[in-house]
């Protein structure tokens, strides 16, 4: 197993001033596995309850996602509710079941140990830290959080945050987690404690890329049509890393194309329900977008 990405599987009750899902599949690690999926074959790690339905294990297999490292325990699925607004940026949470998440383990299949690039979707940093130290030669591994973790165990997030080569969080996290309005100086700061890139995502504006005496702007894509945003975060480092994992690839400029891809696949997401378009989107499709996404850069 080359790409493993561990998370959460949830069922998500959304609403949006376009229309509103209740039980709709969900979750970190789901959303990543789906859009990694375009360039490679992941493994998840996750925990689901007996609630978990037949359909939605059929949705990932049939996207050649491994899900031996998936556990069903009694009790139910992690669950979540959230409502957009006109600014679709930021949900409001309206409930938040942890379910068989407080079970939740991230013990990893042995055929996943060896996994080159690994990426630990928003969780417990307790958790984050426990998959790195089972992990044997990773080649690439990108961490996500979220600001329930910055403050409630910033100290754990930081040592994990150590541990990693690319460190991805989206701008009000980066001015959290390191006091500063300044994303420059955030950037900096996350640089000085190991890694050797940070990603900060803005949002429908795209994503700003951090190295050591480098940085590369990405745009977000001008969409006519937004129905839900719900998961792109965790589809743009699906894309992401299975672009990197697909080229094998953990250079600068190979990072630089990956934000674009992960951009696009973002994208698609956020025009649909839950999985709705992505699950139905082409490499065609995905393709044609990252041309004019390098188009919008041309001048």
């Amino acid at each position: 197993m080359n790409t493993i990405i561990i998370g959460t599987i949830g069922y998500d009750t959304v609403e949006t001033p376009f229309g509103k899902r209740e039980r709709a599949l969900g979750g970190s690690a789901t959303y990543a596995s789906v859009a990694a999926s375009f360039f490679t074959n992941p493994g998840m790690v996750a925990i689901v309850g007996e609630d978990f339905e037949d359909k939605h294990k059929e949705l990932l297999k049939s996207k050649n996602i491994s899900l031996s490292g998936i556990k069903q325990v009694p009790g139910k699925t992690f669950a979540w509710g959230g409502k957009y607004e006109f600014d679709m940026n930021e949900a409001k949470t309206e409930f938040t079941d942890l379910n068989t998440l407080l079970d939740f383990d991230a013990e990893l299949p042995d055929e996943y140990k060896n996994a080159k690039y690994v990426f630990l979707a928003n969780t417990d940093p307790v958790l984050q830290m426990k998959v790195i130290e089972q992990l044997k030669q990773p080649e690439l591994i990108v961490m996500d959080t979220m600001n329930f973790w910055i403050d409630t165990k910033k100290q754990e997030l930081l040592e994990v945050i150590k541990k990693v080569h690319v460190l991805l969080l989206n701008d009000g996290e980066a001015r959290q987690l390191f006091d500063t309005v300044n994303l420059a100086q955030a950037a900096n700061q996350a640089l000085a404690l190991g890694p050797k890139f940070v990603i900060i995502k803005k949002g429908e504006h795209g994503a700003l890329l951090f190295g050591n005496g480098s940085h590369f702007n990405a745009p977000g894509y001008p969409l006519e049509v937004i129905k839900d945003p719900t998961g792109c975060g965790d589809s743009f480092a699906g894309g992401f890393i299975g672009y990197l994992a697909k080229h094998n690839a953990v250079d600068e400029a190979s990072l630089r194309k990956a934000i674009i891809y992960g951009s696009v696949i973002a994208s698609f997401n956020a025009e649909d329900f839950s999985l709705d378009r992505n699950s139905k989107l082409t490499m065609d499709e995905i393709e044609k977008r990252f041309q004019e996404m390098k188009e919008i850069r041309e001048f």
